[in-house]
């Protein structure tokens, strides 16, 4: 897919599209409950389909209806059958997952596509040697085999939140209390706050016992809730971003006290503003639209950036790449990115590296500038509306 841009300004009103990031969560929890749940404000972006199908494989029922799924939930522990079910390139199901899957003996198969694969997991194959637990790779797939017993669990705090999430999914439903115990200073804390959040909706408890150890007491239940999707400050930074280029864009639909970490979106845009360095510890996924907000300001840099390298794209090295054809320069350091000089209309198409925030990032650019950005498709992963919504409130785009 392509998409050509003329120049144009975004003015007017958009509802930011549903919370991927906490989808995921209240899908997993209400299928782990017993009963029947409903989850309002779902949307079909790529990434939570891969996670309604593992979850149907798993043994759960998923119905949509219109924008709402009925979840009926199943024990994963009393799983006797082998399977095997496609993450597609979504990171945070194959890590939700993988723990959910070795609470059976039985054997697990998830499969993956693009780059998902690549993405580290060193921390889920070292937890298996461990304790003795079969865990094995290849090119398109992981395999395990539990089951995964309760007790001390000891991982980098600097690691994803994905690897603490996932086992705060399937911990609570083991004999025996548990600890996760972060042996460094603890990123993207904001996500695993996120879990705990969505566990407490169905009835599971944990908490923090101080900064860097999670209690989770064994032998609980999830049960069976109504539970709505919040609005998505990832996305809503894209939207927000077309402000940095002349447009008036209000993004509705977003909680005010929300623990997503992206809603510093807009303190980061103010920060690149200002001239000052800016940390992204706690909201790597808004890497691709800050270092386009510094191409339109004429430079800025970011810290701790070492993340951007293993997600959909390596990140950091996918802008660059592209800013540099709209007369741009961005040196990406070991956990650091400084983006100088400026921006004029690129010559040659820009091309989105089968990532989603990439292409949202370049598409804030070229509704000033003018061109396209061949490989568009990705935006479906986590916004598949992306493209209707821009043209709604007026940019020049036509997809092709």
């Amino acid at each position: 897919m392509k998409a050509v841009f003329s120049p144009s300004k975004a003015v007017g009103t958009v509802s930011a599209p549903p919370s991927k990031s906490m989808g995921h969560r209240l899908l997993i929890a209400a299928a782990l409950a017993e009963g029947e749940s409903r989850i309002r404000n779902a949307a079909k972006s790529e990434d939570i389909l891969a996670t309604v199908d593992c979850l149907t494989a798993m043994g759960a029922s998923l119905t949509w209806e219109g924008d709402s799924l009925l979840v009926k939930g199943f024990d994963p522990t009393k799983r006797r059958a082998a399977l095997s079910a496609s993450c597609r390139e979504s990171g945070s199901t194959l890590r939700f997952f993988l723990p959910i899957a070795l609470l059976s003996e039985a054997e697990a198969t998830l499969f993956g596509a693009g780059r998902l694969m690549k993405r580290p997991m060193e921390i889920y194959a070292e937890l298996c040697r461990e304790r003795g637990l079969a865990f094995s790779r290849t090119e398109s797939c992981i395999s395990v085999k539990g089951p995964l017993p309760s007790g001390e669990y000891t991982m980098p705090g600097n690691v994803s939140s994905q690897f603490v999430s996932g086992l705060l999914f399937a911990l609570p439903l083991v004999s025996g209390d548990s600890r996760i115990r972060l042996s460094t200073a603890v990123e993207s804390r904001s996500y695993i706050d996120m879990t705990l959040s969505a566990l407490a909706s169905f009835g599971v408890k944990a908490h923090w016992e101080g900064e860097r150890v999670l209690f989770i007491p064994g032998g609980q239940r999830y049960r069976a809730a109504d539970a709505v999707i919040e609005g998505d400050h990832s996305n809503a930074a894209f939207l927000s971003a077309f402000d940095l280029v002349g447009g008036n864009v209000a993004v509705t639909g977003l909680l005010a006290d929300s623990l997503q970490g992206d809603r510093v979106y807009k303190d980061a845009f103010a920060a690149i503003r200002s001239g000052e360095a800016f940390s992204i510890a706690d909201c790597p996924d808004l890497g691709p639209i800050l270092m386009a907000a510094a191409a339109v300001q004429g430079g800025g840099r970011l810290l701790d950036t070492a993340r951007l390298r293993i997600k959909e794209s390596d990140r950091g090295a996918a802008m660059a790449a592209e800013l540099q054809k709209m007369g741009v320069t961005a040196v990406v350091e070991e956990n650091a990115i400084t983006v100088s000089g400026t921006l004029q209309a690129p010559a040659l198409p820009l091309y989105g590296h089968n990532d989603h925030r990439i292409v949202m990032s370049l598409s804030v650019l070229l509704s000033a500038l003018g061109g396209e950005i061949e490989g568009a498709e990705a935006v479906k992963k986590s916004y598949p509306d992306f493209f209707r919504d821009i043209a709604g409130l007026g940019i020049g785009v036509t997809v092709e």
